[in-house]
């Protein structure tokens, strides 16, 4: 389905009728280009690419894709990205950059022309996390910005959704348009917050709800923790994944507990 920039009311894709489904897609490298870039904030870039998008899929809010890149001694590697937006009709799609002081993917982005090219593939698979649960948790760190910000464009007006978001600091935040009940707290690392610590003393809201955490593997990992052991949440209604691991280069992490979903 296509949409719009900053059109909270347009989904990505319909989502199939149960509550949580795995879909599995088939994969193809496609080389597009560069269309548009647009600065989100200060560590925050939007690259709008165009090109090989026919048949491109991506029904999850957190679906990643590949983007194969050089570094900088002309080794081949790949990063992971969430595809903030696809429109078919303007055969167009926004993916948005958490810039770092170094790393192959923030120095391309940073670099990046229009008309530069770039070799993407994927998703491979979907989980599909339906709109009917009565509330939503989604918190994780600048990574994780891109699917909370398209988790937020999809959701239903009105639904009671917390989100609470790691930046360095209010230079880094994002704009999150949403039609839900939004109690958003924006986390900043120069302050010495945690997300751990924001998420203990998060509002409890009636009903059945899902929550969705993602970032540093360590952080998401203790955030977790704190939903399971603290606030009680199911561990089935719970996703959580660490983006990336510190210390390490080109992390991807399941957060592994009984009733997780497996990696897609």
């Amino acid at each position: 389905m296509p949409t719009t920039p900053n059109d909270p009311a347009s989904p990505v894709a319909a989502a199939p009728a149960s509550r949580l489904s795995r879909v599995r897609h088939e994969t193809r490298r496609r080389l597009l280009e560069v269309k548009d870039k647009l600065t989100l904030s200060a560590s925050y870039l939007r690259l709008t690419l165009t090109g090989d998008l026919s048949g491109f899929i991506s029904l999850g809010f957190d679906d990643h894709i590949k983007l194969f890149l050089r570094s900088a001694d002309g080794q081949a590697v790949m990063r992971d990205f969430t595809p903030r937006r696809y429109d078919a009709v303007a055969n167009e799609l926004d993916i948005d950059f958490a810039l770092h002081e170094a790393g192959p993917a923030s120095d391309w982005a940073r670099s990046a022309s229009l008309g530069s090219p770039i070799e993407i593939g994927g998703p491979r698979g979907s989980m599909v996390i339906e709109d009917s649960f009565d509330w939503y948790v989604l918190a994780g760190d600048e990574t994780a910005l891109p699917a909370i910000a398209r988790r937020l464009g999809e959701l239903r007006r009105g639904v009671p959704t917390a989100v609470v978001a790691l930046v360095d600091g209010p230079a880094d935040e994002i704009e999150l348009p949403t039609r839900t009940d939004l109690h958003l707290t924006w986390v900043h690392r120069r302050a010495g917050q945690s997300v751990e610590s924001v998420s203990r003393d998060l509002p409890r809201f009636a009903g059945e709800g899902f929550v969705w955490i993602a970032g540093e593997a360590a952080m998401a990992k203790a955030v977790r923790r704190v939903f399971v052991d603290e606030r009680h949440q199911p561990s089935g209604l719970i996703k959580a994944a660490g983006y990336w691991q510190q210390g390490s280069i080109g992390v991807y992490q399941v957060i592994e507990d009984e009733g997780a979903a497996p990696e897609l």
